[in-house]
């Protein structure tokens, strides 16, 4: 079996004084995705940065305490890369992806946004051009006889079950019905990728992967799921189980959001 996880950390250095290292210890994932780590690697310690049995692939921005992506695998890669080929978020810390034997595995980070500010024109910008990207990497990756995916925060809940009150979101960023179109461009026969999770449980609500810590949101399981592990047909196709790993209480959690952690028949 082949078990992957992802989460956005929410900046690794706070997460690794919360609870991060004792999860990654435990885990028996053998791959493991990061987002928003926030840091470059000479600014964290030794076992955040190398932790022992794994090899890491670190993707910082080049803006101080912004974004930055990582990936954790059991196997050392046959390749890493940074990046998707676009100028503009070559640096950003927004995508990284390596290979292992017959499987690309990439780890995302998509900008946030916000409705009205140059935060939500990046954040279209950067989906126009992620998508052609995904779509050659698949291909490709067809060609070559591989799977692909693209796991780690996508800021988009992509249905009315993806988030707990979408009535009063939906002018909202990450609930645009423009971005939820373009994911289901991404699931579609265009992008031909398939929503992981999604597939395997296909009623709602959630299951939740990002609470905000303001109220009373994680204890009343006001969430949205905007977390995904989105896969080529075949790799979809085998997987067996899909978990959201979710605190006990607020008090335990180490990020606002929860590991995604699916298990694939090898």
């Amino acid at each position: 079996m082949l078990t992957v996880s992802t989460v956005n950390v929410n900046g690794l250095r706070a997460a690794a004084k919360k609870g991060f290292l004792p999860w990654l210890a435990a885990t028996s994932a053998q791959v493991v995705c990061l987002q928003e780590v926030r840091a470059e690697p000479g600014q964290l310690t030794e076992e955040v940065r190398e932790p022992e049995g794994w090899h890491v692939l670190h993707a910082h921005s080049e803006l101080k305490g912004r974004a930055g992506v990582s990936l954790l695998t059991r196997e050392k890669p046959s390749a890493v890369r940074v990046g998707f080929g676009v100028a503009e978020f070559e640096r950003s810390g927004r995508y990284a992806e390596v290979d292992l034997p017959g499987l690309t595995v990439g780890s995302l980070y998509l900008p946030s946004g916000d409705v009205g500010t140059e935060r939500q024109d990046e954040k279209e910008r950067f989906m126009a051009a992620f998508l052609p990207y995904l779509i050659e990497r698949r291909e490709k990756a067809a060609a070559e006889g591989r799977e692909v995916l693209v796991c780690g925060d996508w800021n988009i809940a992509h249905q009315e079950i993806d988030l707990k009150n979408w009535k009063s979101n939906q002018k909202e960023s990450g609930f645009l019905p423009e971005e939820r179109a373009w994911l289901g461009r991404v699931l579609g026969e265009e992008g031909g990728y398939v929503d992981v999770h999604r597939a395997l449980q296909p009623e709602g609500p959630g299951p939740y992967t990002w609470w905000s810590y303001r109220g009373k949101a994680y204890d009343n399981d006001s969430g949205w799921r905007i977390d995904y592990h989105l896969a080529t047909a075949g790799l979809a196709g085998r997987a067996r189980t899909a978990v959201v790993e979710r605190a006990a209480t607020y008090a335990e959690r180490w990020s606002d959001h929860s590991p995604v952690t699916v298990t694939y028949a090898a």
